[in-house]
């Protein structure tokens, strides 16, 4: 009897223990899970399609069908095998897949466009670190059957102009299907996709391609929106393209001086918002802009480059957007643009992703937590009821 009774005491503190140790398990998995999955659930799931006023066409009604769901994003950056660390790449990769992957099943877009910057190193990796490159971007940014990608390069996928190369642009345009000068029409409305790192204007190969293949979609363009009574005789052996105004996209802004009108708690920081813009680098030179304006005259432009959020006017009529960027290396608040568009219309909302600094947020509460039970229970803290109970003890016996 004593035996038994001896046994049982001994086992009854490793019960314990076992069970405070399964209990630390599913305390850390659930904060793991919840910083790292279901919180982008929770902040996408907050996000909301803009309604627009025109229908597809002038006097019909507007049904769901006729207008087009895009989403809109810019500067992933995916590290490189040069400057990229791999606890970064771990990190910042998974919230972007996350994120993407999190929108694509909530908010079911018909299209997503990707406003260039797809790489860091893209400028400078070698073959087969570009090939390592694009898996992990495609592991990433994989989408069902229902949803069409549409990537537009940036500087730092092919390089600024001076280090650009018809490789570089062949290598990019292989992977992606892109063209400088290309049309994409979806439910009537056209988008055109602008190799903004080939506006320099000084006539090199990849320039001179480039521009040529813009003045001749320009020319389709505006032969399709001319009114009969007006109809020119140049256009007569023109494809009809849809009479929608032209919606831009392109990696670099169109001109502007600085950020210094921008607003709102994504644009740029105070201290960087009166730093003059260097025209070729930071934004498109005033010439190239103006070309940009003249043969498209879009309805809306849609950029990124600058990895923080400005809304311009241009010509006092023209509407640009600059998407932020996508990921938590180049911003605390990223996101990402929701587009309701028609071809007579258009409607643009912001959706956030989580914020780096509410999870590590969440983190260090956790971690406290955790270290407070821990002691807690190896009694090296004295548990606040028990401390309580002492001093109402204390208090009577006084």
């Amino acid at each position: 009897m004593l035996s038994s009774s001896s046994t049982t005491v001994k086992n009854h503190p490793v019960k314990r223990r076992l069970c405070f140790l399964l209990k630390l398990v599913c305390y850390v998995s659930s904060v793991l899970i919840f910083c790292e999955f279901f919180i982008y659930y929770v902040v996408i799931f907050q996000c909301r399609w803009p309604e627009v006023k025109g229908g597809a066409h002038v006097g019909e009604k507007e049904t769901s069908a006729s207008v087009l769901k895009t989403i809109i994003l810019a500067d992933t950056h995916l590290l490189g095998e040069i400057k990229g660390h791999w606890l970064d790449k771990l990190r910042r990769e998974w919230q972007m897949e996350r994120s993407f992957q999190t929108a694509l099943w909530l908010l079911q877009p018909d299209i997503v466009f990707i406003l260039g910057d797809v790489f860091d190193e893209g400028k400078w990796s070698s073959p087969q670190a570009w090939a390592d490159d694009v898996r992990r971007f495609r592991k990433m940014f994989k989408y069902p059957d229902s949803t069409e990608l549409v990537v537009v390069v940036g500087n730092h996928d092919i390089g600024f102009h001076y280090e650009m190369t018809t490789y570089k642009v062949n290598r990019f345009e292989k992977v992606f299907n892109f063209t400088s000068g290309k049309l994409i029409t979806r439910k009537g409305i056209n988008f055109v996709l602008v190799n903004s790192v080939a506006m320099e204007g000084d006539g090199c190969a990849v320039c001179r391609t480039s521009e040529a293949k813009l003045l001749a979609l320009s020319h389709k363009l505006n032969c399709s929106q001319q009114k009969l009574n007006h109809f020119n005789k140049r256009c007569t052996d023109e494809e009809k393209l849809p009479a929608s105004e032209p919606i831009l996209l392109q990696h670099y802004p169109l001109y502007r001086k600085s950020d210094a009108e921008c607003t709102g708690e994504d644009s740029a920081p105070p201290e960087e918002k009166n730093i003059p813009f260097k025209e070729k680098y930071d934004v498109l030179s005033q010439e190239a802009s103006q070309k940009l304006i003249w043969w498209f005259h879009p309805r809306l432009i849609l950029s990124g480059h600058t990895h923080s959020a400005c809304e311009v006017l241009h010509a006092g009529k023209i509407p640009e957007i600059s998407v932020p960027s996508f990921s938590w290396r180049n911003r605390n608040n990223p996101s990402f643009i929701m587009g309701s568009v028609t071809p007579t219309d258009f409607s643009l909302q912001k959706c956030f992703l989580p914020f780096e600094s509410r999870v590590f947020t969440i983190y260090c509460a956790a971690g406290a937590l955790l270290v407070i039970l821990i002691l807690a229970h190896v009694q090296l803290l004295t548990p606040p009821f028990y401390f309580a109970q002492r001093l109402i003890s204390k208090h009577k016996a006084v």
